[in-house]
């Protein structure tokens, strides 16, 4: 192969006079010499290894670019946070309109005399990959701002507002830390290939010989910049340009003028008064029903988590199992009356008294926030609705079942993601160890050319951002914490945090290599929870905090690693990289706490509330609140052998079983492709549907097969050009919204009520 060349010209080469597009997937998978079979190939093969060090991403554009999109993202993140159903700010998007702005800066701002220093030179990807992971790191509501929510909605706690910032700062980069002292193992070597940063990549890589399918940013910045004055490129941004504006203007009517088009259901509107078709046919509102055969148009909620448009066939129809079965399940735990479900609500996060009212958890606590035995025999232990319970113990079920599908069908995976922790590589280690580990950059032996990322190698023209800066990172966020946690009503002891620190490093390492492999993220949230629960029994506010430095670091390494590997594949300086990554982060954080403090302000009925509207909702501090009581508080009372919940707890024995029969199917009738599921997947969505606005389902799923199926094997050229490209979608008119009429900052001035437009949220 020839240095530096992709597939497309991997298989040209090999099939001269043929367009890649015209080949059938099948003759493509069985041409001998055209899959790539392994991390290297496609690190190698898909992206162009080759770099141009003039490029220069230190301009005031990068920076300007980049401090105003991280301020973008940071406030909308903050804004989904307190959404009916979970979205998310699309990392495409802020790469897209980062492209675009730059271009734009490039072409109108001068570039003679004075004004050089403006616009040095042409808009280059670089500039163009360091505003991407500026804006990315500040486009995430940080989990700090969930407990402080919490404190404020639940608690009647309002922490310090210097304190407050200084917990998100420490909580979001203690991840970053640890994870950048870990990037020799879990970012350097060519196995460690991040998908989500990869093009051509799955969202599983399941299978060593699947032909891969194009994924976002890495191969966007790569087509972007190689001939992007070409009449392909120009065709591509015509055809983003006219679904951005026609999708910008469309979402006036499902999120304003005409709420009604958010969940559409045929049966609810010809009996609006019968609570079953409520339960199984609405959803148009926050936790309403299952919104079975509703037809959604809101781009926002149909592509609001996962992009239909951008998972693979294979995840899909793994997915829409688990979403059949979440109907029948949730249907029958309710109408069976099964943990007193009838008397509860249908879809709920909160805790509630048998009789079916919000349980008042301040009557339990003491005035330290600790469980009083007392108190709570006087009110009694809470139930949660029949639903959530449901989607613990399948959350639980898929955490074990993954580990048992990827030793059955993923072990050379897994002897791949974790070969750096082998009795030979750990001796080669200790060998040349340093004590002074802060002045290693943390690269093993460059000789190794099957270990080391040919992009690394690139890279290493330019100085490292070296172990000391994570160090400092790291040093700096463990002393924050450790004074903010006895200045913030935290009740979590010193010794707590340092477990939960020790158990967020063993994650990393595992679970990270595995990230860093698969592309699979565990949820190991609700395991960390169980943990803190039985280590500070009594203490809900505790075991938030242990969540926190624990759960959220996981996530946070994760994040920055996956950064550090846009930043290679892009060739991006790694200094460089650093910085946006810190800038954006920081940043973040800081808009985030402004906004949660303004929206809670302005909507804290409705965020109490176990409906919420179709506008805001406090499903995700609710659900968090609710964990933190259980899990914290009453993990002895409720999730033990032998109590109400304990199956929540044995699903993690059970999960453990779920691949075998199917592995067993596979191997004994392999006619029968029990290999095209993936058990983890189907358990996790058997809880899909336990919250928020569930109308938007029929649509997702159809515009998951009308991209994935019918476009891309009947039109596979357009499928190829476009269909990535128009995936961005709708985040700017629901930022304008957000503040414009919907209260976010202030009162909301709704659209006047009418048939489409019933503002009571009913």
């Amino acid at each position: 192969m020839k240095k530096g060349q992709s597939y497309d010209e991997k298989i040209a080469e090999q099939k001269p006079g043929v367009d890649i597009e015209s080949i059938p997937e099948d003759e493509i998978d069985n041409s001998q010499g055209l899959v790539l079979d392994d991390a290297r190939d496609i690190a190698t093969h898909v992206i162009s290894v080759d770099d141009d060090p003039s490029l220069n991403p230190w301009t005031f554009r990068a920076f300007f670019l980049g401090i105003g999109l991280s301020a973008f993202g940071g406030v909308l993140a903050e804004i989904y946070y307190f959404k009916p159903q979970t979205v998310l700010v699309s990392t495409m998007f802020l790469a897209i309109i980062s492209y675009v702005l730059g271009m734009g800066m490039d072409a109108f701002t001068p570039r003679i005399g004075p004004f050089k220093w403006l616009n040095p030179h042409p808009f280059n990807k670089k500039e163009n990959a360091f505003i991407v992971i500026m804006s990315s790191a500040a486009a995430t509501s940080a989990l700090g701002t969930e407990v402080l929510a919490v404190q404020r909605l639940f608690y009647n706690v309002t922490p310090n507002g210097v304190a407050s910032v200084f917990l998100l700062f420490s909580s979001q980069l203690l991840g970053y830390g640890i994870g950048g002292l870990f990037r020799g193992s879990l970012l350097y070597p060519s196995k460690m290939l991040y998908p989500a940063a990869v093009p051509l990549v799955c969202l599983f890589i399941l299978s060593s010989r699947n032909r891969f399918s194009s994924s976002p940013q890495v191969s966007m910045f790569d087509t972007l910049y190689k001939d992007h004055n070409t009449g392909a490129n120009r065709k591509r941004f015509k055809m983003f340009w006219i679904v951005f504006l026609g999708i910008f203007v469309w979402e006036v009517f499902p999120e304003y003028i005409f709420p009604l088009l958010t969940g559409f259901s045929i049966f609810c509107l010809a009996d609006q008064k019968n609570p079953i078709f409520t339960n199984i046919f609405g959803g148009s509102n926050g936790n309403e029903g299952l919104g079975l055969l509703s037809i959604c148009f809101d781009w926002q909620y149909i592509s609001g988590g996962v992009n239909p448009m951008t998972i693979p066939l294979k995840a899909q129809t793994s997915n829409f199992i688990g979403y059949v079965l979440c109907i029948l399940v949730f249907s029958g735990v309710y109408y069976r009356d099964i943990w007193n479900a009838r008397s509860l609500p249908f879809l709920s996060q909160e805790l509630f008294y048998a009789n079916g009212t919000l349980y008042n958890q301040t009557l339990i606590l003491n005035d330290k926030l600790e469980v009083d035995p007392t108190l709570l025999a006087e009110q009694g232990l809470p139930f949660y609705a029949a639903t959530w319970v449901v989607q613990l113990l399948t959350t639980n079920l898929g955490m074990a079942a993954t580990f048992t599908h990827l030793l059955l069908w993923n072990r050379d995976d897994l002897r791949l993601a974790w070969s750096w922790a082998s009795p030979k590589t750990i001796k080669r280690s200790l060998k040349s160890f340093n004590w002074r580990f802060w002045q290693d950059a943390g690269m093993r032996d460059l000789d190794e050319e099957d270990e080391t990322d040919p992009h690394y190698r690139e890279m290493l023209k330019y100085p490292d951002a070296p172990n000391s800066w994570y160090f400092a990172v790291l040093v700096i966020s463990i002393i924050m914490a450790l004074v903010l946690i006895y200045k913030s009503d935290s009740t979590l002891p010193w010794w707590g945090f340092l477990i939960a620190l020790l158990l967020s490093v063993l994650s990393i390492v595992f679970f990270g290599a595995l990230y860093a492999m698969t592309g699979l993220q565990f949820i190991i949230q609700p395991f960390v929870q169980m943990i803190g629960g039985f280590l500070h029994p009594g203490k809900p506010m505790a075991n938030m905090y242990f969540v926190l430095f624990s759960y959220n670091s996981v996530n946070q390494a994760q994040l920055l690693l996956k950064d550090l590997k846009i930043a290679q594949y892009t060739k991006l300086p790694p200094r460089a990289a650093f910085t946006a990554q810190i800038i954006g982060t920081l940043l973040g954080a800081i808009l985030n706490y402004v906004l949660m403090n303004s929206i809670i302000d302005n909507q804290r009925p409705i965020l109490l509330s176990v409906e919420g509207t179709n506008i805001w909702s406090g499903q995700q501090p609710q659900q968090y609140n609710s964990q933190a009581i259980a899990w914290g508080g009453l993990a002895h009372e409720l999730f033990a052998s032998g109590k109400r919940y304990q199956w929540v707890a044995w699903a993690y024995v059970v999960g453990l079983i779920v691949p075998v029969p199917f592995w067993l199917v596979h191997r004994h009738f392999p006619k029968l492709r029990a290999d095209y599921l993936y058990t983890p997947v189907i358990c996790y969505y058997i809880g899909w549907l336990c919250v928020g606005i569930n109308s938007s389902i029929l649509s997702y799923f159809s515009v998951a097969y009308l991209s994935q199926w019918w476009l891309r094997t009947r039109y596979p050229r357009w499928f190829a050009k476009y269909n990535y490209i128009i995936a961005a979608g709708t985040q700017v008119m629901v930022f304008i919204l957000s503040f414009a009429v919907q209260g976010a900052a202030g009162n909301a001035h709704l659209f006047p009520s009418w048939w489409g437009a019933n503002q009571g949220g009913k």
